[in-house]
């Protein structure tokens, strides 16, 4: 007589393989979401005002607009001195590129938005400028040529 014994058989371990797909798909997601924090999420807006130093379009892969505003002010580390702030700063939009680099050596106003991060099609700064908000020429002096 011969008896039917059935023998399980092994598992593939499908259940291990699905745990790590859950696994793989919550960190892929978890890193995308740091990723978007870092580098997209606006930390902060505000303004600058300041003279216009200079406007270029420079980089090796990324071809990005650079610029840098000097803001005076009167406070200083060293007394009698006066206190020169730069504001080194990104623009996206080539409009307010244009406009920048047409207006080199005026007193600008921007608003400018602050990332925790720089990516390099964007920029190199954290500082993205995205509109201007005033533009002050300063007024042309007559030299005794003139």
């Amino acid at each position: 007589m011969v008896e039917n014994i059935q023998v399980k058989p092994k598992r593939s371990g499908a259940g291990v393989r699905k745990f790590f797909r859950y696994l793989l798909l919550i960190v892929i997601l978890v890193l995308a979401g740091l990723f978007f924090w870092k580098y997209y999420f606006v930390f902060g807006e505000g303004t600058k005002a300041g003279e216009l130093n200079f406007i270029v379009k420079k980089g090796y892969v990324f071809k990005t607009y650079e610029g840098r505003v000097i803001q005076t002010g009167y406070r200083s580390q060293t007394p009698g001195s006066i206190q020169s702030n730069e504001f080194e700063f990104s623009v996206t939009d080539e409009k307010v590129a244009a406009e920048l680099m047409s207006n080199s050596g005026a007193m600008l106003e921007l608003h400018y938005k602050e990332y925790l991060g720089a990516v390099p099609w964007r920029g190199m700064s954290r500082y993205i400028v995205d509109s201007i908000i005033s533009i002050r020429r300063a007024p042309a002096m007559k030299t005794p040529i003139q």
